[in-house]
């Protein structure tokens, strides 16, 4: 835009239009076939297996074996081959319809490690793997870290406390979180003083009334 000169827009984006995209393709599915998607938990009708897993420590990782490529490779890693011979296997939809049986597989194999382990081994195996976090995993992350995602304030009552820094970062002006939160009036004399106007003594009689 600017290396050809063009002006600045103004951006129409309506809060419900984002969610809108986390359906995926039901609104054509629906156009074309007339189907309704019905709740399918952490699973697909298009593929399997798909859904979350418990590891040996107690973390959960999230799988999606979206080609048919990474099935036949995740099979292979938990140790079942066998199942690619299938004839259901060569489909996605079919094998979404075999996911207790393939559930079955990668749960017990995911199960018997723990989640360091299970993230190598499916990025060895290049096949799509990722933690799903608790909020001690999201205060620990070193990209969460790096990003400065999280900051610690020094707070008058609490001491040190660890919260979300702003969402993003501008340029110009990135913006910070300066306190947890002000004490209760600490800002009377600011606001009622310098911005309406009041006086010292105003201030003073409202404070002996208990106005403020």
């Amino acid at each position: 835009r600017d290396v050809h000169g063009g002006s600045g827009q103004v951006l129409d984006l309506a809060i419900i239009e984002p969610i809108l995209t986390i359906l995926g393709p039901q609104p054509i599915v629906y156009d074309q076939l007339g189907i309704i998607q019905t709740r399918t938990g952490n699973r697909s009708v298009n593929n399997a297996p798909r859904n979350t897993y418990r590891t040996a420590d107690g973390k959960w990782v999230a799988i999606s074996t979206s080609t048919q490529s990474i099935a036949e490779r995740v099979m292979h890693l938990v140790g079942h081959p066998e199942v690619i011979d299938e004839p259901w296997f060569a489909s996605g939809a079919k094998r979404a319809k075999h996911a207790d049986e393939l559930d079955g597989y990668v749960a017990a194999w995911i199960g018997d490690r723990e989640i360091d382990d299970v993230i190598i081994a499916f990025e060895e195996a290049h096949a799509a793997v990722a933690p799903i976090y608790d909020i001690s995993q999201i205060m620990e992350d070193p990209q969460f870290r790096a990003l400065g995602s999280i900051v610690s304030l020094d707070d008058p009552d609490l001491g040190t406390v660890r919260m979300q820094n702003v969402m993003f970062r501008m340029s110009d002006t990135p913006g910070e979180i300066r306190w947890a939160g002000r004490g209760l009036g600490e800002d009377n004399r600011e606001v009622f003083g310098n911005e309406l106007g009041m006086s010292q003594k105003e201030l003073d009689e409202l404070r002996e009334k208990g106005v403020m």
